[in-house]
C-alpha cells in the first residue's frame, strides 16, 4: 500500500531524519510529512511510514528506528541511524526512481550506502565525532544540516517546520548529486574499459573525453599504460597516471625540458607545432589538436621509456 503519511519526530532535527525524508520524498511525492510525538502517529499502521522514532525496527510494519535497546547494526557490526535504515529498504527503488540502469543499481547501493549513509549513521550514534574532522568539522553535512535549526529564541510560529522543509531541500540536492556523481562513474568506467581496449600493448590511453579512469585501469591490471590522452573544451590534454589513487607519484613524468613552458617556448623545446602548455611539475601538458597532442604523448612516452633504461 502507498503510504499517505511520512511520520518522524518533531522538535530539533538532525542529517539522519532529513536525509531519510529525501529517499522517501523522492517515493511518495504525494505523502504528507507529519513530525510529531503524538503516540497516535507514532504507532504502526498501513497509511504511514514512521521513521528515527517510534522505538522499534520493523520493515514489515514500515516503523525505522534505531533509538531502541538491541538497536540495529550492520553484519559489519556498525550501528544504523534511520538514514541507512531507509536507504537499505528503499535505496534501490530510489536508485531506479532516478533513472539508474538495473544492471547498476546494486553496486550503486552499496557505494552510496558506503560513502555517504555510513558515515552520517556512525556520527548519529555516537560512534564517529564531528569534532574529528578538525576545523572542518562544522563544514561535514550532519554538522552543515544541523546548522540549518533556528536559533534558540527564533519563537516565530512555523520556524521549526521551515527550518526543517529547507534542511530536505538543501540534503537533496546532495543526495541527487552523489548519486548522479556514482552512475556517471560506472558509465566512465564502461568508456574507459573500451579505450584500454584500444590501446591495445600503447602506452597512451585515449580517452573520448575528460573522465574517472583510474578504477578501469587497476580493474584491467593495464600497468603498461603511460599518459592519457583526452580533448578539452578548446584544446588537447596530456597527463600522467598516478602510481596510487592516494599518491602524487606519477608512473611516469613528461619530459623535463617541457616543465613550466607554454607557448613558442614550448613549441620549440618540443618541437611539436601547436603544443601550448606544460605543468611545471609535470603531470599535464595542453595542445591545440589531437595531431599535436599525440605527437607530445609519443615523445613523453619514447622519454620515459629511455628513463627507465638508464635507471635499471
Amino acid at each position: 500500500m502507498t503510504p499517505s503519511h511520512l511520520v518522524t519526530h518533531s522538535g530539533g532535527f538532525h542529517a539522519d531524519e532529513v536525509l531519510s525524508t529525501v529517499i522517501l520524498t523522492r517515493l511518495f511525492p504525494e505523502a504528507e510529512i507529519v513530525r510529531s510525538r503524538d503516540p497516535a502517529w507514532i504507532a504502526p499502521a498501513e497509511d504511514r511510514i514512521i521513521y528515527d522514532v517510534g522505538g522499534a525496527y520493523d520493515a514489515a510494519a514500515q516503523i525505522f528506528d534505531h533509538h531502541q535497546r538491541e538497536a540495529p547494526h550492520r553484519e559489519h557490526g556498525k550501528p544504523y541511524s534511520s538514514f541507512g535504515l531507509i536507504w537499505k529498504h528503499y535505496g534501490l527503488a530510489y536508485l531506479e526512481a532516478s533513472g539508474i540502469p538495473e544492471a547498476d543499481r546494486a553496486a550503486a547501493h552499496a557505494s552510496f550506502d558506503n560513502s555517504f549513509v555510513l558515515p552520517v549513521d556512525l556520527v548519529d550514534n555516537g560512534v564517529v565525532n564531528q569534532s574529528e574532522a578538525g576545523v572542518l568539522s562544522s563544514m561535514t553535512l550532519p554538522g552543515l544540516i544541523e546548522s540549518l535549526k533556528p536559533v534558540f529564541d527564533d519563537r516565530t510560529p512555523g520556524a521549526e517546520a521551515r527550518a526543517f522543509e529547507t534542511a530536505v531541500s538543501v540534503a537533496r540536492s546532495f543526495v541527487e548529486a552523489r548519486v548522479a556523481r556514482i552512475a556517471a562513474k560506472r558509465r566512465a568506467e564502461v568508456l574507459a574499459e573500451q579505450a584500454i581496449r584500444a590501446a591495445g600493448d600503447g602506452h597512451v590511453l585515449e580517452l573520448p573525453v575528460g573522465m574517472p579512469f583510474r578504477h578501469a585501469i587497476d580493474k584491467a591490471g593495464a600497468d603498461h599504460l603511460l599518459f592519457v590522452v583526452a580533448p578539452r573544451d578548446r584544446d588537447w590534454t596530456l597527463g600522467g597516471i598516478r602510481v596510487h589513487e592516494d599518491s602524487y607519484e606519477q608512473r611516469a613524468d613528461l619530459p623535463a625540458a617541457w616543465a613550466g613552458l607554454s607557448g613558442a617556448e614550448l613549441e620549440a623545446a618540443s618541437g611539436v607545432p601547436g603544443a601550448v602548455f606544460c605543468h611545471n611539475a609535470r603531470f599535464i601538458a595542453a595542445a591545440k589538436t589531437r595531431e599535436a597532442i599525440l605527437a607530445m604523448a609519443d615523445l613523453a612516452v619514447k622519454e620515459a621509456l629511455q628513463n627507465r633504461t638508464a635507471g635499471s
